[in-house]
């Protein structure tokens, strides 16, 4: 074999080594142990870069038919998620995890109010909200279930104070409402100060940022 013959195959075998190297020196996908989202879970917020945007005015419908409103929790720190009675999945864990959130602040001494906002409002009348806070363990003294609007006025609503989209589909009888998992921490002041995982909040971080804000 000739010299020359010899190199262009030495460079050949040098050139698949690198290929081969460079294949199993990539990192393999890591599997996380988060749970995998559902078909209506949408954690994409539009921005949540910067915070400390301020929630609109609103006056809704809670659990047991009247009125409650922005006006109510004025100089107040509140928690708010987005739920829907019918939801097939992540809605009762994070409302059964809010409860435990509202227990932590309870047996550190705080109050803070809950709001718990209906992204399925004609189906979740008042009564289909009671008997999802009871079933899930929610103190309604100062968690209110809200509804009392129509789809376009909770999709405007959503987009403006949680920076949310929500997006409603229905197959075969089956209403799905992609929306957050997040809890949100408003401040005193109406702003939102805070976004938690609400698939598995931090209760004692959650209390700690609430202490901090009632100070």
């Amino acid at each position: 074999m000739s010299v020359s013959i010899r190199k262009g195959c030495l460079g050949i075998a040098i050139l698949l080594l690198c290929l081969v190297m460079t294949a199993c020196g990539q990192a393999a996908p890591s599997k996380s142990s988060a749970p995998t989202p559902r078909a209506h879970v949408n954690n994409q917020s539009n921005d949540v870069s910067h915070l400390n945007w301020r929630v609109p005015e609103f006056r809704y419908t809670d659990q047991n038919g009247r009125a409650f409103g922005l006006s109510q929790l004025k100089g107040k720190v509140w928690l708010a998620n987005l739920i829907f009675t019918r939801c097939p999945d992540i809605c009762p864990p994070m409302t059964s995890n809010m409860a435990r959130v509202q227990k932590a602040l309870n047996q550190a001494g705080l109050k803070a109010d809950i709001v718990s906002f209906s992204v399925d409002p004609s189906y979740d009348k008042p009564d289909k909200l009671r008997a999802f806070a009871e079933e899930h363990g929610a103190k309604t003294d100062n968690w209110h279930f809200l509804t009392g609007y129509s789809d376009e006025e909770i999709r405007k609503f959503a987009q403006s104070a949680f920076k949310q989209d929500l997006m409603r589909s229905e197959t075969n009888g089956t209403v799905m409402v992609s929306h957050t998992a997040r809890f949100y921490l408003i401040g005193p002041d109406g702003r939102v100060m805070k976004i938690y995982d609400g698939l598995r909040p931090d209760e004692k971080a959650i209390v700690n940022d609430i202490r901090q804000l009632q100070k």
